[in-house]
């Protein structure tokens, strides 16, 4: 019924959609788009407190700090290999208020967790059902988004993760420091109680409008064929590509968020955190500039300029002592970051179809927690034998990569991927 409830919907926006003048700003868009930095607000939070939390509370090294982060990513990116085949036959809602109750018993959980153990339990837990939501919402907001403003929607709505990640650290970070980890537990839990009467009022809406849609068919329309049972969809390998590129992207956030905090210990710095204010800054200047010139050239205009980008401030930071150089470090990465992030999004949203996109999103979003969780584990090792200022310096290498792939993708092709599925459509 549901499923059903979702064709009729879609059927009777296409012509929207596809219309110069369609609505961007709308009213689901709008709250999908808060849902979607709730979620990520919430595991920036904490995931980036833990390192200090578990160092003073269990006197944990960076083995054990780069295991909470790799579990947690490692059961996301489980859960969302079920995830995306459940939302294609219809399931929305059970994995996405499934998914929010596992989520919140997950963060409750770690009010009692008194061993190292108990925490990382917990946080497998939580990556559990933050994989199951965290599919949801960017596979819904591909639905309403016109066909012609994708990159640009995407990237407003990317806006949403992205500034999650760079204030939620900060945030997290203050917390704890001047209040303690309760509190940040409880404001995390109280994150994902919002998201429920918000995700709730969202469905609602959809279905409403669903079956004024199917009334509206029903009466120009003397029968409806029965829709037939979709088969299971087959893996896109043009997802690899832009798979592998996020995934080398996010090896350098998984050493920013799992050790910014102990590098600014190493370095002097006295608020370290402000490295995910300045990036945030950065991120929201670059966002709708970023937005158009993918609509208008495709990814391959963004590529290299955004990596050469996080590559600078990587170095930067790696030479940072002060306030000062930690705001140019932060500046740069943040242009880079704001730029591919939602470049990637898209990219692999536009070379699938509709039906297809909850596939999309989780390799999306796979690919990102894969390489935060091994990017904490390898940049954890390097950190360990050198340390965080040379880790900086050798996370550069993994961009150095992106770039190689990048160019050797821009020499072969013979068009941008929006291009050859016939979804990239230039706005006059």
């Amino acid at each position: 019924m549901e499923q059903m409830e979702r064709t009729n919907l879609a059927q009777s926006t296409t012509e929207q959609q596809d219309s110069p003048v369609a609505r961007l700003w709308t009213k689901e868009f709008l709250i999908l788009t808060a849902c979607n930095l709730l979620v990520f607000l919430n595991l920036h939070m904490i995931l980036s407190s833990l390192p200090l939390y578990m160092r003073e509370h269990f006197h944990a090294g960076d083995f054990y700090v780069s295991l909470c982060t790799s579990l947690m990513a490692l059961a996301a990116i489980i859960s969302r290999l079920f995830s995306a085949r459940a939302l294609e036959l219809g399931k929305r809602n059970i994995i996405l208020f499934g998914g929010l109750a596992i989520a919140l018993f997950g963060t409750v959980g770690y009010y009692f967790s008194a061993t190292i153990i108990a925490l990382l339990v917990m946080r497998v837990i939580f990556g559990f059902g933050f994989g199951m939501y965290s599919t949801t919402f960017p596979t819904m907001v591909s639905d309403i988004i016109p066909r012609n403003r994708m990159g640009e929607g995407m990237g407003y709505f990317g806006l949403s993760t992205t500034i999650s990640m760079s204030m939620g650290p900060l945030i997290g970070m203050w917390i704890e420091k001047q209040y303690g980890f309760t509190p940040l537990v409880a404001l995390g839990s109280l994150f994902i109680i919002i998201l429920f009467p918000l995700a709730y009022k969202l469905i609602a809406g959809q279905k409403k409008q669903a079956r004024i849609a199917a009334d509206s068919l029903a009466a120009e329309t003397v029968s409806l064929p029965a829709e037939p049972k979709r088969p299971a969809s087959k893996f896109e390998k043009k997802l690899l590509l832009p798979s592998l590129l996020n995934f080398l992207m996010s090896l350098t956030y998984g050493g920013l968020v799992s050790f910014i905090a102990l590098f600014g210990g190493e370095a002097g710095i006295a608020n370290p955190g402000y490295f995910f204010l300045f990036n945030a800054l950065a991120v929201v200047l670059v966002r709708p500039f970023s937005g158009k010139i993918y609509d208008s050239k495709g990814p391959k205009a963004l590529v290299v300029p955004g990596a050469v980008m996080l590559i600078l401030g990587l170095v930067l930071l790696s030479f940072a002592h002060s306030t000062l150089g930690l705001f140019g470090a932060a500046l740069c990465y943040g242009i880079g970051w704001g730029a591919l992030q939602p470049t990637m999004q898209t990219w692999m949203i536009q070379v699938v179809s509709p039906h297809q996109r909850g596939m999309a999103n989780g390799m999306f979003l796979n690919s990102l927690d894969l390489g935060v969780a091994l990017g904490a584990m390898i940049l954890g090792t390097v950190a360990s034998l050198t340390s965080y200022t040379s880790m900086y310096r050798f996370s550069a290498l993994f961009i150095v990569l992106y770039i190689v792939v990048g160019i050797l993708y821009m020499v072969k092709a013979k068009g941008t991927p929006a291009q050859s599925q016939n979804v990239h459509i230039k706005v006059k």
